[in-house]
């Protein structure tokens, strides 16, 4: 059984060290002996599902998204769409999380369309608005236990994300998450996330690089399990982060 993870625009969007999310999953499948294949698809390139399969969407500026906008209209953008309705595994954070949506409106007004894998849309921040950055906690309710976790990670976007008909990735417990306002962050739809969490996400909370892991290889064997890692160290750094958002509420 082979993981194949397909890095989106691995050369446009990398903001804030995004690609670590790559490398996570892939160190985390090699120290358990799970092959890897990292396959960077460009602009023009089309997506090919092989039935084990993790999409990474990076963030990145308004210039890149609007050449992206573009690139996703045509029939990678439908592809990506169907991905998501079959259940595949796929992971936006900012700029690429955006793109997930409706539609992103720049600070310009340009009005870019989406791909529709969330019912959302993001608007630009009024003038009299500041960027919301800074560390950010976020509570997680893990839909196939029930059981309530957090992540933490850094977010730094002008953009106001609201959501439609769409379940929110989790409830803001420290930060600003979607808009600063309703207390949601990011947005899920089945095997779908979406997150302004940068950091990189997936190093800081290994829990969730798991939770992705399993899900694509489930999806070619219902009773695949991970084996356990001393996660240890990488646990003492969450929960001292963690203390120190919490203690900012």
């Amino acid at each position: 059984m082979k993981l194949t993870i397909h890095h989106l625009y691995a050369d446009m969007m990398n903001l804030y060290g995004d690609r670590g999310n790559v490398i996570s999953i892939r160190k985390r499948c090699e120290w358990r002996g799970i092959p890897v294949e990292v396959v960077d698809v460009g602009l023009g390139e089309g997506v090919k599902p092989t039935g084990c399969d993790i999409f990474l969407f990076g963030g990145g500026q308004d210039r890149e998204q609007a050449l992206l906008a573009d690139d996703l209209s045509g029939s990678k953008g439908v592809d990506l769409r169907a991905i998501a309705d079959d259940g595949g595994v796929i992971l936006g954070v900012c700029g690429g999380y955006q793109l997930m949506g409706n539609s992103y409106e720049t600070p310009d007004g340009e009005k870019l369309p989406g791909v529709g894998i969330f019912d959302l849309h993001t608007e630009p921040r009024n003038p009299d608005e500041e960027r919301l950055i800074g560390n950010v906690l976020v509570r997680v309710r893990v839909p196939e236990t029930g059981e309530e976790r957090e992540i933490v990670g850094f977010e730094n976007h002008g953009g106001r994300t609201r959501l439609g008909d769409t379940e929110p990735l989790g409830e803001v417990v420290a930060g600003f998450g979607n808009n600063g306002e309703d207390g949601t962050e990011g947005a899920r739809r089945l095997h779908a996330y979406g997150t302004y969490l940068h950091g990189s996400l997936l190093p800081k909370n290994p829990w969730l690089t798991d939770q992705l892991i399993l899900s694509a290889l489930r999806r070619v064997d219902d009773d695949f399990d991970l084996e356990a890692l001393d996660d240890a160290a990488e646990r003492s750094a969450f929960a001292s982060m963690a203390s120190r958002m919490a203690g900012r509420r």
